[in-house]
């Protein structure tokens, strides 16, 4: 891309800011740059797969493979920046086009998905109430991971079995009944 033309006044940076004179782009193999949220940066290894998806081509994917990290997370963002090589051989991706991006991160152990109304706070940690030995109530601490909204995944410390209490009362103790109108049965995320 040229961004000047025969007779501009060309600036040599003396005491005002540059701007380029061209910008030149290979397009066989683009970069793209993505930002991975700092929870899932342990996963982004440079070999890792990647899929883009781009609006002006629906129904079409482009795979591309992690080549390397910046191996840091950023301070502001609390992201690492992690660099993917796209092979474009025909040339129909631009640069600097905008697509979302798949990465291919190994799963790991099960996660599970609960309403925000079945999270107890207390000064224990944050709790879950599960049911156990029939229809009695076990408080179980629970570590959280990425917030949904109305819902949240648990990634740590419950089984894929347990049944756990929606709109549990402040005052719930371990080993008092519940009634089975108010469970929720844990899906994994």
């Amino acid at each position: 891309m040229r961004n000047t033309d025969v007779g501009h006044l060309i600036n040599s940076g003396a005491g005002s800011p540059t701007a380029e004179l061209f910008h030149i782009a290979a397009i066989h193999t683009l970069r793209v740059y993505i930002n991975v949220p700092q929870q899932f940066s342990p996963a982004a290894k440079t070999g890792l797969i990647a899929t883009l998806t781009l609006q002006e081509f629906p129904g079409r994917q482009f795979k591309g493979r992690l080549v390397r990290t910046a191996n840091a997370i950023d301070l502001a963002t609390r992201t690492l920046l992690v660099e993917v090589d796209v092979d474009n051989p025909t040339g129909e991706l631009l640069p600097g086009a905008y697509a979302e991006v798949h990465l291919a991160v190994p799963s790991g152990a099960p996660t599970f998905i609960l309403p925000v109304s079945a999270l107890i706070f207390r000064a224990q940690g944050l709790q879950v109430g599960v049911v156990k030995d029939g229809n009695r109530a076990q408080l179980a601490n629970i570590i959280l991971g990425r917030d949904f909204g109305s819902e949240v995944e648990v990634v740590s410390r419950l089984q894929a079995d347990d049944q756990v209490i929606i709109n549990p009362p402040d005052s719930l103790i371990s080993g008092e009944e519940v009634h089975s109108a108010f469970l929720w049965k844990c899906y994994t995320g």
